[in-house]
């Protein structure tokens, strides 16, 4: 029987297919007979998640309404549910699944990429049947057909698939029972929006609202530093005394006794160069790589994995969803054996230092599922690589470069430091001094960033003239995220945490989310509106900081939470913990948030009304009750008289169109909208009409 492969996605199956010969069919590709399968195979793809978890009404109609007496909601087995318009693809894969006897799992190589596949297997309802599991970082021809000569069993890939699958319903559970909870109280103190809680995007939040208030509550304070300027026989440079205080009085008291009034002879006392060497930068991750293209290019980090996404399957990049910055001697021995063919593509020639494999760079041990983002064997030729999208093309360079850095020169430098004394006061002044560029070269930006001017050529015990005062500063705020520092913060977000083990196991796995998460949690957080950017800059909303009042004491405003989950999780991957033990936890943190959060929003000072501090202005008399105003809040359009019955309300999006300020005033004022474009129905097409109000309600007019 022909196996039957399943993709992701229909890129990556086409990825696959470019490796044999193969026939298009609707809904899959047909490989012809083989040297690696005989028999020919099917390639069949999933659509992302084909499969997911069904809504809480279908286990209780309680649960089908926002009600806090209808809480928790903690099903006894969980249900899941073809996702609607995907019900084709879907039929197509089991039809092929339950002709064959072998199935191979081609999907991403990681824990959600493990539970794409067997959730759409599991949902087929098909038994018995082989699972291989392919595993593979590059999609070139001979690493995708070596992959399929080289198939694993699935033992690992079904404790990825527990491992997904406990993190996939322990997120449902803390979203569906936290968000109405919260959501429930805040309505009762007259915030009528929806309040999302997630187990990473809400501690992540806070992480923004944390700096937030740093900014915020920072006081400027002055300080004084004595300052020198000295004119020596090859020319001027400063010096600073190794002072800094709070009052002027003691910085003039300290120059008061050492008989310094303004000019004075000083004298080189010490002078001492050390040549420095920097070597180059270790490779890129993903989020290395997306804090790195946001400082460059303010490319934000879902643009930034999305572009990696399409020059691996360009086949001009390694995996991008990698934590990894080590690569093993196999991916070393063909980028060394390609060194000149990088160099020519980019204009970067240069003398190679060696050839030798550095610990540095290339650590087998330091590397898991997946390896650091390099290029693929497939060099582009010059026009193919001008033909790249300005995007493409700067992460395609910036991945290059950093991988040629491992066989270029370390830069050197020259640290010059003087000490400069007058009347016995010490000034200390550092120089620094290019010697070689070294692997600086390959990243000419980096050699434009503004440097201190060079220090004169100095001698010791040479005379200077000093020209001495003292210097008034003022303290500064901490500065708010950009999006790549948050991308970085969430890495290292241990440092927010109290407790020892936390801050350890915070280390351990990274901080808040995965390589491959990220990004979409960072979305996700933008689209509830708790947080905006802005040139680059991320800042908190009233909306959010409504969310962070709320949640703050408790564990979900906490990495320490995700900390203690992600490391269970990760023993479920391992075969060393119990999914059940696992979401038995889950509900216990549940029952405690229902039994503490009331008391808790109290405690943290939240007044009995509240208004949402960037509502916007009126739209137009209310419709129903014609007292009120709508308004727009985050997540809908509603009636001011709300509090006194009026129920009257537009939705933000509907049909998947996002319903504009000026729509709700067309049909608050006229009854009904021009033709608005772009309503998606629910089996996927696109149709215009326009919305006609009628007792309250939103219907169609075509």
């Amino acid at each position: 029987m022909k196996p039957v492969i399943v993709a992701e996605k229909p890129s990556q199956a086409k990825a696959y297919a470019e490796a044999f010969k193969t026939s298009k069919r609707d809904g899959y590709l047909e490989i012809a007979p083989d040297a690696i399968f005989p028999e020919g195979a099917f390639i069949t793809w999933g659509i992302g998640h084909l499969v997911e978890l069904k809504e809480p009404k279908a286990y209780d109609p309680k649960w089908g309404r926002w009600k806090l007496e209808a809480l928790p909601i903690l099903p006894e087995k969980y249900q899941f549910q073809v996702a609607r318009g995907k019900s084709q693809q879907f039929n197509i894969i089991k039809r092929l699944i339950s002709q064959t006897d072998t199935v191979i799992n081609a999907c991403d190589v990681d824990r959600e990429g493990s539970n794409i596949f067997y959730s759409i297997y599991y949902q087929t309802g098909v038994k018995n049947k082989k699972i291989q599991r392919l595993w593979i970082n590059s999609l070139e021809v001979d690493e995708v057909r070596k992959g399929f000569q080289q198939l694993r069993d699935n033992k690992q890939d079904l404790l990825l698939y527990q491992e997904a699958r406990a993190r996939q319903i322990s997120d449902w559970l803390v979203g569906m029972n936290g968000s109405r909870l919260y959501s429930l109280l805040l309505q009762e103190k007259g915030i009528h929006e929806v309040f999302a809680i997630g187990r990473v995007q809400t501690p992540t939040v806070f992480l923004v609202y944390q700096r937030a208030m740093e900014i915020e509550s920072f006081v400027p304070e002055p300080f004084y530093e004595i300052e020198g300027v000295f004119t020596a026989e090859k020319g001027r440079y400063k010096g600073k005394a190794k002072f800094k205080v709070k009052e002027r009085r003691e910085a003039e008291d300290l120059l008061q006794k050492h008989h310094i009034t303004g000019k004075a002879e000083g004298t080189v006392a010490q002078l001492k160069t050390v040549e420095k060497r920097m070597p180059p930068p270790m490779l890129h991750s993903l989020s290395t790589l997306q804090a790195t293209a946001n400082r460059k290019w303010k490319y934000s980090p879902a643009k930034v994995l999305s572009v990696m996404q399409g020059l691996y399957e360009k086949k001009l990049v390694s995996y991008p969803r990698t934590d990894a910055q080590h690569i093993t001697p196999a991916e070393f021995s063909y980028v060394a054996g390609q060194v000149e063919s990088y160099q020519k593509l980019i204009g970067a020639e240069f003398p190679v230092a060696s050839k030798s494999p550095k610990k540095r760079f290339v650590d087998s041990a330091k590397v898991q599922e997946h390896y650091a983002i390099i290029p693929t064997k497939s060099i582009p030729t010059a026009r193919k690589l001008e033909g790249l999208a300005r995007d493409e093309r700067n992460l395609y360079e910036e991945v290059l470069r950093t991988t040629l850095a491992m066989f270029h020169r370390d830069y050197r430098y020259a640290e010059t430091k003087v000490t400069t004394e007058v009347n016995g006061l010490a000034f200390l002044t550092t120089g620094k001094t290019d010697l070689d560029q070294g692997w600086k070269d390959l990243f000419p930006a980096a050699k434009e960033a503004k440097q201190e001017p060079p220090l004169p050529e100095l001698h010791e015990q040479e005379a200077v003239k000093a020209d001495v005062a003292v210097k008034e500063g003022m303290t500064t705020p901490p500065k708010p995220y950009t999006e790549g520092q948050l991308i970085a913060m969430m890495k290292t977000c241990g440092k927010y945490v109290d407790d020892v083990e936390d801050t350890e196991i915070l280390k351990e796995i990274e901080g808040l989310g995965t390589e491959a998460t990220r990004s979409g949690i960072i979305e996700t957080i933008k689209r509830h509106e708790y947080i905006e950017v802005k040139k680059n800059i991320v800042s908190i909303t009233g909306k959010g900081r409504i969310l962070c009042q709320s949640i703050e004491g408790n564990l979900l405003s906490s990495p320490a939470m995700t900390a203690k989950w992600e490391t269970y999780l990760k023993k479920i991957g391992k075969g060393e913990g119990s999914p059940e033990v696992f979401l038995a936890t889950i509900a216990k943190f549940i029952h405690k948030l229902l039994e503490d959060v009331p008391a808790q929003m109290k405690h943290n000072g939240l007044p009995d009304k509240l208004a949402m501090p960037d509502s916007k202005e009126e739209i137009a008399l209310c419709p129903r009750c014609k007292k009120g105003m709508i308004i727009s809040r985050k997540g809908s359009y509603g009636c001011t008289e709300y509090d006194n019955g009026c129920k009257q309300s537009f939705p933000n999006v509907f049909l998947k169109k996002r319903l504009t300020a000026k729509q709700v005033e067309y049909l608050c004022t006229k009854g009904k909208t021009p033709v608005i474009k772009g309503f998606v129905s629910k089996n996927g097409k696109k149709f215009n009409a326009k919305l006609v109000l009628e007792d309250g309600k939103l219907k169609m007019e075509f």
